[in-house]
């Protein structure tokens, strides 16, 4: 069955492949979307992911952190959304329903104002908005794999005063739905598969653009 799914993959990519060149005549590989940002050379990385050396939770979570915001920050003692955070929020509801084999986790965080008790508990208030805000924006509860609060012991500025930097929720990718895959198997092939062809179909849109 590995070897299967190996194999389609890799005829698959090779036919996105060829749909792809760019404007300037040359060939472009599919997936290479999926390496910018220092990813580094594209055939490597590709040949590293379907061997199972790269671990894909950690490239999906790297790609999460630099498309959208992963951070939302509140007023001082409160768990209310503001505008900014839902906005923010929206944001990653639409990039993480584009992943449904991915799961995610929300962090809660608190200035240093208070007792650690209470900053604790603020923490997990803080996280459960956002959850409750991302499920109202389509992203499934069971994608979210949990909330987690580090109230006051992560500050991002060491001050004992109020600091809204402070005071935040993080969203990160936590693995995949079911068990995590260290290397490659259905839904880690699915989502490398949708991502290699999905980029060769972007850039061969925009290679019929220019010509039309």
């Amino acid at each position: 069955m590995q070897i299967t799914r190996r194999l389609f993959l890799t005829g698959a990519s090779a036919a996105a492949l060829a749909a792809c060149a760019g404007p300037d005549g040359m060939e472009r590989e599919a997936g290479i979307e999926i390496d910018e940002g220092g990813f580094g050379n594209p055939t490597m990385r590709n040949q590293q992911v379907q061997s199972g050396q790269i671990d894909y939770t950690r490239a999906l979570a790297e790609r999460f952190a630099r498309e959208v915001p992963s951070m939302v920050n509140f007023a001082f003692d409160s768990a209310t959304l503001d505008a900014e955070a839902r906005a923010i929020l929206r944001r990653q509801a639409h990039w993480i329903r584009q992943f449904p084999e991915v799961r995610f986790r929300v962090y809660g965080h608190t200035d240093l104002v208070g007792s650690a008790a209470y900053n604790h508990r603020l923490g997990m208030r803080r996280a459960n908005a956002v959850v409750n805000y991302l499920v109202q924006n389509g992203v499934g509860r069971d994608r979210l794999a949990g909330v987690v609060s580090h109230g006051q012991t992560r500050p991002l500025v060491a001050t004992q005063a109020p600091e809204r930097a402070n005071r935040r929720t993080v969203t990160e990718v936590s693995g995949f739905v079911g068990r995590h895959p260290t290397v490659m198997d259905g839904r880690y092939a699915q989502v490398v598969h949708r991502e290699y062809v999905g980029s060769a179909t972007r850039v061969h849109g925009q290679v019929t653009g220019n010509i039309d």
